[in-house]
C-alpha cells in the first residue's frame, strides 16, 4: 500500500446487506454493523429497519486509522430496541478480513459474504478509501466497548438464546431464561430497561412453550403485556411490543381456544398494522399468514354474536382485509351475519341496510363464473326481502326476485343447494302475490315449493323449512279463492312439522303461530270449536317461548287479535272482543318489529273496532296515523315517501273515516285533528324542515341554531338522494339520512323540553288549527264509507256539524266520474252551446253538499258575503264545490244565488297549509313581479299556445309600474330560467302547458323550452319571501289517484315553496279564452292601486270571484270554474 502506515487512513462506507437472517427467529427492531476498532473501542453503524426482502441500507461511513488492528473484524447484529438499547443484541453473523483484501477493490463497492444463517447466506456492501488525514466524521459512533453488568448478561442470554433456537438444547433454553430473568431482576420498576428486559425473557419463554419445553403462558403474556404498558403510542418500539403481544395471545389461543385472546389480538393489529410501513419485514410478517391473516381466519370462526361488542369485533377485523384481501369477501359475510342477528333480534332498519351494502359488495366479490356466487347473491336477496318486510318498498322486492331467478339458475337440477333457491324464490313470489294478487306468481311458488318438498328425504333439517314454505303459500291461495283443500294440506303439513320438530328448536314458535293462523281460518269456516281453542292455545305458547323485546312477538299478538276476533265473530262474547283489542294494541305497539307490519296491524284493528262498535277505535286510528307518519320519516327522498304511503292503498280512507268515527262519538275538535294527522303527511313531513323559530330564537337562540342546521342537513341529504339510481348507493344514501334524522330529533326532544315549546312539531291541536279561520270560516268535507258529512271551523268557538245524509262514498265517486266526462265533452262542444251535463251536476252538489253548509253559514253563524276556506277530502277532492250553483229563479223571478254570490271561496290543501302560509306573511318586501310564458315547446311536448305572448304582455301592462316586472318568454324560458325567476320574484304568472301526472304526481311539470320545470323541483326550493303565483296552465291545482287526500299537485307545490296565494286550474284550459279570466283578474286584482296603495296578495281569492262574474258572457262555464284559488 502506497504511503506511510503512521498517517494513513481508512474510510470505509458501510452501505447495505441483504439476504439478513435472525438466528433465534425473532423479528428484530433493526439491524446494525459493528467494526471493532481495537481493544477498547468499536463502531457502529446506525440501526437500520429490516426489509421484507431481508436488506437493509445504512450509508454510514467510518474512518478508521490502518494500525489501530491487522484486520477488519465485522458484525452483522440484531438490535430489538429502536429506542434505548440494552447490551449488543443478537450476533447475526461475523468475519474477520484482512485490509489488504478490502483494500484490493479500489474504489468500487463491493460484497463480503458471511457463513449461512437459517440456510441463506448473508452479505454486506461496503467501499473502501484511503485517506491521508482524520476527518472526524464518525461522531460519536465510536464507543466504548460496554462493560456494564446487565448488558454483558443481556448479551449473553441473546446468545444462548440464538444457540436453543438452532440446536433445540433445552440447557441452552433453561441458561437464556436465566440469564434474562437476573437482567430483569436487575431493572425494577421504574428502571429505563425495564421494558427490555421483560421482552427478552418472554421471548425466551415463549419460544419454549411453542416447542413445548416451558408450560406457562399466562406468565409469558403478562411479560409481554407489561412490556407493552411501558412502550406507549409513539414509542419507538411500540409497533415491536403490539407485535410481541399478539405472538403471546395466538399462540394461547391455539391451545385453549379462549376466545378472548384471539380477540385482543385482532384489536391490536388493527392498531399495529397502521403503524408498519409497507416495505418492512414486520410489516411483511405482521400482515402474513402466520399474522393478521391467521387471527382474520379464527375470528371468522368464532360463533356469530350480535351484541354491539360482537359486531364491534367483526367490523374491526373488516377493516384488517382491505380492498383486494384475499380474505375480505368471508369476512364481509361474517359481519352481514352478525348485523342481520342483531337486526332480527332488535329490529333496526340500519343493521339491515348495512348487512345489504355488505351483501352487494360480496356479489361484487364473485363476478360471473365464480364458486361462490349462488350462495353471495342468495344471501343479499334474503336481506332485500327482510327489508321489502319491513319497509315495504317494492324495488326491494322486485330486485330479490330477480337475484333469486339468478342464483336458482346457478343451481341446476341435481345441484346439492337448489332446494334453497327453489324455496327462496318461492317466498319471494309469494310476497309479490300479497302485493299484486297476480295470481301467476302464486301458481308459480306453489310449484317451486313443491319440488322443493320432493329433494328433501326423511329426515333431512331443511325438511320442516318446505312444510312451511308450502303450507304458508297454500294458505295465501285460500285467502283467494275459498278452496278448503288448501287449508287442510296447509294443517296436516303444519302438525307434521310439531311432530317431527325437536323441542329445542329456536324456531319452533313459528309453527305455532302459523298453525293457529290456519285453524283460525278454518274455525271461520267450519265453526269447530277445538280449532280456535287450540288457535288461542298455541299463539299463547309461542309468546311464553320469545323473550319481551323479540321482534317476532307481533306475531304471536297478531294471531291470537285473529283468534279471539274470530271466536268472538261466531259466539259474540264482549270478553272475546276485548281480548282481539288488547292483542292488537300490544301488536301494534311492538316496537322492535318494523313499522310496515306494525301499521298493517293498526289497521286491522281500526277495521275490528269499527266493525264491532267498539271503544278503541278512535285509538287504533291514531295509533295508524302515528306509525305511518313515522314510517315515511324514515324514507329519504319526496318520492319514496310517496310510494311507501300509496303502498298502504288498503288504508287510503282511514283519514276521513277516522272523522267519521269521532263526529259519530260527538268529539268534532278530535275530528278535525285526526283528519289532518292523516291527510297531507308527505306535505307535513316535508314542512318540518322549514318551520319558522322566531319564537324559539328569542327564547333560547342555542338551540333555535342547531334546530336549523340540522334541517338544513336533512334536507339536503333528501334532496340529493333523490336522484340516486345505483342501489348500493341508494342504501348508504338511506343510512346517511337516518343518522341525520336521529339528530334532528335528538334536536327537536330538547326543544320540547323547553316549557313554551312542549308540542313542537307535534300534530297540531284544534286550538291550533282553528288559527285557518283567522279571516274566514274553514269547512272540512269529510267523505267516508261510513258518512259523509262537513265540519265548519269558526273564527272563535266550537265546530260546527253538518250531516249530508242523502250522500253516500258511492254517490260522490260516481259524481267524480261523470264531471270528468262532462269536462270532456264540454271541451268538444261550441262556447255557445249550453252545459247541460255540468249544470244538472253543479245543481246536484248545491243541493246535496253546499246549500247544507250554507245554511249553517248564513243561519247559525250569521255570516253573509265573506271569505270561506274548502278543504276536501278524499272523493270531495276531485269535485268543483266553488262552482256549486242551484240554477233556479225564486218565485219572484230573481235568479236564486249561488255559492259564488254568496262567499268567496278558497281552497286549502291542508288546515296546516294555511297556518303556515299566515305565520310567513309577517314577513314582507318590496314587490317584484315575474311573467314567465312557454308558448313554443320542444318537440313532442305539446301543441303551441298561440296565445301566451299576448296574455304575457297583457299581464305585463296590468301590472302597476311600481312594482319592479319581468317578462321571461321564448328562448329564455327554460327550466332553469323559470326555478331562478320563482326565486327572485314575489309575484309570479306562468303562462305555458301544465302536466299533472297521476301516477306519480312528483313529476307533474310546467313545459319549458329545454327540460320540464316538475313539482318536485318546485319543492326543493324555499322562498319564505314569495307571495301570489298565477298558474294559467293545465291541470295544475288536481292531485293524484293513488294518493288524494295527500293533495299532491302544482299549486301546492308552489303555496309549499313560499307563495301564499296561488291561483291554479282543475283540468284542461283553453288559452284562447283564459286570457279573459286573466284580464278580469288582474284588472280587479289592481284596480285600487293607481292611487299609491299597495299590492296584496290576500285580495286573489276576491278577485277571481268579481273575474268569473265579469266573463259569464264571453267564457264557456268550464272553463270559468277551471280556475280555483288556493292559501291566504
Amino acid at each position: 500500500m502506497p504511503g506511510s502506515s503512521e498517517s494513513r487512513y481508512i474510510r470505509l462506507e458501510v452501505i447495505s446487506g441483504k439476504n439478513l437472517r435472525v438466528p433465534s427467529w425473532r423479528i428484530p427492531a433493526g439491524i446494525y454493523v459493528s467494526i471493532n476498532v481495537d481493544s477498547r473501542r468499536r463502531w457502529k453503524s446506525a440501526i437500520s429497519v429490516l426489509s421484507s426482502d431481508g436488506s437493509v441500507t445504512w450509508g454510514d461511513t467510518v474512518t478508521l486509522p490502518s494500525n489501530a488492528s491487522p484486520a477488519l473484524s465485522i458484525e452483522i447484529r440484531a438490535s430489538y430496541e429502536l429506542g434505548r438499547v440494552l447490551g449488543g443484541g443478537e450476533v447475526i453473523e461475523e468475519l474477520e478480513i484482512s485490509w489488504d483484501e478490502v483494500l484490493d477493490h479500489g474504489d468500487h463497492s463491493f460484497d463480503i459474504s458471511f457463513p449461512a444463517v437459517r440456510g441463506v447466506q448473508p452479505s454486506i456492501t461496503l467501499k473502501v478509501a484511503v485517506v491521508h488525514a482524520w476527518d472526524n466524521q464518525n461522531g460519536g459512533l465510536i464507543n466504548s466497548l460496554v462493560d456494564c453488568e446487565i448488558a454483558r448478561d443481556t448479551d449473553a442470554g441473546h446468545a444462548r438464546f440464538a444457540a436453543y433456537a438452532t440446536s433445540k438444547t433445552v440447557s441452552d433454553l433453561n441458561d437464556a431464561m436465566d440469564d434474562f430473568q437476573l437482567v430483569l431482576n436487575k431493572c425494577p420498576v421504574g428502571h429505563p430497561d425495564r421494558a427490555t428486559a421483560l421482552t427478552n425473557l418472554a421471548w425466551a419463554r415463549l419460544l419454549g412453550y411453542i416447542r413445548n419445553d416451558v408450560e406457562d403462558i399466562d406468565s409469558t403474556t403478562s411479560l409481554f403485556r407489561d412490556a407493552l404498558a411501558l412502550r406507549p403510542q409513539h414509542h419507538p418500539d411500540h409497533p415491536l411490543s403490539l407485535y410481541n403481544l399478539t405472538q403471546a395471545l395466538t399462540w394461547r389461543h391455539s391451545r385453549k381456544s379462549t376466545a378472548a385472546d384471539i380477540c385482543e389480538a385482532a384489536q391490536l393489529y388493527h392498531e399495529l398494522l397502521p403503524l408498519c410501513p409497507e416495505g418492512t419485514y414486520l410489516r411483511s410478517i405482521a400482515a402474513g399468514g402466520n399474522g393478521v391473516d391467521y387471527v382474520i381466519i379464527v375470528c371468522n370462526n368464532l360463533p356469530t354474536d350480535e351484541s354491539d361488542e360482537g359486531i364491534h369485533l367483526r367490523r374491526l377485523v373488516l377493516e384488517l382485509c382491505p380492498l383486494g384481501h384475499r380474505l375480505r369477501r368471508i369476512t364481509l359475510n361474517k359481519l352481514a351475519q352478525a348485523v342481520e342477528a342483531r337486526f332480527d333480534h332488535y329490529g333496526s332498519i340500519d343493521d339491515l341496510d348495512t348487512s345489504i351494502q355488505l351483501r352487494r359488495e360480496t356479489v361484487s366479490l364473485c363476478p360471473e363464473g365464480h364458486a361462490d356466487r349462488d350462495t353471495c347473491l342468495s344471501n343479499l336477496a334474503v336481506s332485500l326481502i327482510s327489508r321489502f318486510e319491513h319497509q315495504g318498498n317494492p324495488n326491494d322486492l322486485d330486485e330479490a326476485i330477480f337475484i333469486y331467478e339468478e342464483a336458482l339458475h346457478l343451481r341446476p337440477v341435481g345441484h346439492e343447494f337448489r332446494a334453497y333457491s327453489l324455496g327462496n324464490l318461492g317466498d319471494a313470489l309469494v310476497c309479490r302475490f300479497n302485493e299484486r294478487s297476480d295470481i301467476e306468481d302464486m301458481t308459480r311458488a306453489i310449484s317451486l315449493y313443491r319440488e322443493a318438498l320432493m329433494l328433501r328425504p326423511p329426515g333431512d333439517p331443511h325438511l320442516d323449512t318446505e312444510r312451511h314454505n308450502l303450507a304458508h303459500a297454500l294458505i295465501n291461495r285460500y285467502d283467494k279463492s275459498q278452496v278448503s283443500e288448501d287449508l287442510d294440506e296447509a294443517i296436516d303439513l303444519y302438525r307434521e312439522s310439531l311432530r317431527s320438530a325437536r323441542l329445542d328448536d329456536p324456531e319452533h314458535y313459528r309453527t305455532l303461530c302459523n298453525l293457529s293462523s290456519v285453524l283460525s281460518s278454518r274455525f271461520m269456516q267450519a265453526q269447530k270449536n277445538e280449532d280456535v281453542e287450540e288457535a288461542i292455545a298455541l299463539c299463547q305458547e309461542s309468546l311464553a317461548a320469545l323473550s319481551s323485546p323479540h321482534p317476532d312477538r307481533f306475531f304471536s299478538y297478531f294471531w291470537l287479535h285473529e283468534a279471539y276476533l274470530s271466536r268472538y265473530r261466531i259466539l259474540h262474547d264482549p270478553a272475546d272482543l276485548s281480548l282481539a283489542v288488547e292483542n292488537s294494541r300490544l301488536a301494534s305497539r311492538h316496537s322492535t318489529q318494523g313499522f310496515r307490519l306494525r301499521i298493517i296491524g293498526a289497521f286491522h284493528w281500526t277495521v275490528a273496532a269499527e266493525q264491532h262498535g267498539h271503544g278503541s277505535a278512535l285509538e287504533a286510528y291514531s295509533t295508524f296515523f302515528e306509525l305511518l307518519d313515522a314510517h315515511l320519516a324514515t324514507r329519504s327522498s319526496t318520492t319514496s315517501r310517496r310510494e311507501a304511503a300509496a303502498a298502504f292503498r288498503y288504508a287510503r280512507t282511514l283519514p276521513a273515516d277516522a272523522a267519521s268515527c269521532a263526529i259519530r262519538c260527538d268529539n268534532l275538535p278530535h275530528a278535525v285533528e285526526l283528519l289532518e294527522q292523516g291527510r297531507g303527511q308527505q306535505w307535513s313531513l316535508a314542512s318540518r324542515l322549514r318551520t319558522p323559530v322566531e319564537d324559539l330564537e328569542s327564547a333560547n337562540p342555542k338551540l333555535a341554531h342547531n334546530y336549523l342546521e340540522l334541517s338544513k342537513l336533512v334536507s339536503s341529504a333528501a334532496q340529493s338522494s333523490a336522484n340516486i339510481t345505483d342501489r348500493a348507493a341508494v342504501d348508504w344514501a338511506a343510512m346517511e339520512y337516518r343518522r341525520l334524522t336521529r339528530q334532528w330529533e335528538g334536536a327537536v326532544a330538547e326543544i320540547r323540553d323547553l316549557p313554551a315549546f312542549s308540542r313542537f312539531l307535534l300534530p297540531p291541536l284544534y286550538a291550533d288549527l282553528q288559527a285557518a279561520a283567522r279571516q274566514g270560516p274553514a269547512i272540512i268535507l269529510i267523505a267516508s264509507q261510513y258518512s259523509c258529512s262537513a265540519i265548519v271551523i269558526p273564527t272563535s268557538g266550537d265546530p260546527h256539524h253538518v250531516p249530508l245524509s242523502s250522500v253516500t262514498l258511492t254517490d260522490l265517486t260516481n259524481l267524480k266520474d261523470r264531471f270528468a266526462r262532462a269536462i270532456r265533452n264540454a271541451s268538444t262542444m261550441s262556447p255557445k252551446l249550453p252545459r247541460n251535463d255540468l249544470i244538472v251536476l253543479l245543481r246536484t252538489v248545491w243541493d246535496e253538499i253546499m246549500l247544507p253548509i250554507v245554511n249553517v253559514l248564513r243561519h247559525d253563524l250569521k255570516l253573509k258575503y265573506c271569505r270561506i276556506w274548502l278543504c276536501p277530502t278524499a272523493a270531495f277532492t276531485s269535485i268543483p264545490l266553488h262552482a256549486a250553483h242551484p240554477f233556479r229563479t225564486n218565485p219572484d223571478g230573481s235568479r236564486e244565488p249561488c255559492l259564488e254570490d254568496l262567499y268567496i271561496c278558497s281552497y286549502t290543501p291542508t288546515l296546516s297549509a294555511l297556518v303556515r302560509s299566515r305565520q310567513t306573511m309577517k314577513k314582507r318586501v318590496t314587490p317584484s313581479f315575474v311573467t314567465i310564458g312557454q308558448g313554443q315547446p320542444g318537440a313532442g311536448k305539446g301543441k303551441a299556445l298561440l296565445a301566451v305572448d299576448s296574455e304575457l304582455e297583457l299581464v305585463h301592462k296590468l301590472v302597476p309600474a311600481t312594482a319592479k316586472r319581468t317578462t321571461i318568454s321564448g328562448d329564455a324560458a327554460t327550466r332553469a330560467g323559470a326555478l331562478e325567476a320563482l326565486q327572485q320574484n314575489t309575484w309570479v304568472h306562468l303562462a305555458c302547458h301544465g302536466k299533472q301526472d297521476p301516477k306519480q304526481p312528483y313529476n307533474s311539470h310546467f313545459v319549458m323550452k329545454d327540460e320540464d320545470l316538475t313539482l318536485l323541483d318546485i319543492m326543493e326550493i324555499d322562498i319564505p319571501h314569495a307571495e301570489f303565483a298565477f298558474l294559467s296552465a293545465c291541470h295544475t291545482a288536481v292531485g293524484d289517484e293513488e294518493t288524494p287526500d295527500e293533495v299532491i299537485h302544482l299549486a301546492a307545490g308552489l303555496q309549499f315553496s313560499g307563495f301564499k296565494s296561488v291561483i291554479g286550474t282543475l283540468w284542461q284550459v283553453d288559452d284562447s279564452v283564459a286570457k279573459h279570466v286573466v284580464k278580469a283578474f288582474y284588472e280587479n286584482m289592481f284596480k285600487d292601486l293607481k292611487d299609491g296603495g299597495a299590492m296584496d296578495c290576500t285580495k286573489a281569492a276576491w278577485a277571481l270571484n268579481r273575474a268569473t262574474h265579469a266573463v259569464k258572457t264571453t267564457v264557456p262555464l268550464e272553463q270559468r270554474m277551471v280556475f280555483v284559488h288556493i292559501g291566504v
